[in-house]
């Protein structure tokens, strides 16, 4: 793969981060009186905590990130929620998948077991 196509798959993950992220807030919004505005925003950032996970060593630490950050967390708890009615689950969905989406936007992807700065879409932070 060439270094320009491998850019531009990378510009086609952000740009489905950024859908998905605008997608999961629109189906968040119809449940949003099942919790306060800032209790929302504090769940949307939750699921950074599993950086933490990086105190057990980098392999256990990205297994556990990228369990947290794949869509199919959010989708699944959006899904179940709405299966059984229960809005507080499916906003805790939503807000997790656009979570996820946003940090694909971002440029933040999925782990390598090497490093918290190595992604499937290139390395974060400070080059060294």
């Amino acid at each position: 793969m060439t270094e320009k196509t491998l850019k531009d798959v990378i510009l086609w993950q952000r740009v489905e981060g950024a859908l998905v992220f605008a997608a999961a807030l629109a189906l968040y919004w119809p449940l949003a009186p099942a919790m306060p505005w800032w209790l929302a925003l504090l769940l949307f950032f939750a699921p950074d905590l599993s950086f933490t996970a990086y105190s057990l060593g980098p392999r256990i630490g990205a297994r556990i990130y990228n369990l947290v950050h794949v869509y199919a967390f959010g989708a699944v708890l959006l899904a179940l929620g709405g299966l059984v009615n229960a809005p507080l689950m499916a906003a805790l969905g939503a807000l997790w998948l656009a979570h996820s989406g946003f940090d694909r936007m971002m440029g933040y992807g999925l782990k390598a077991e090497t490093s918290f700065q190595d992604t499937h879409l290139g390395r974060i932070g400070k080059r060294t």
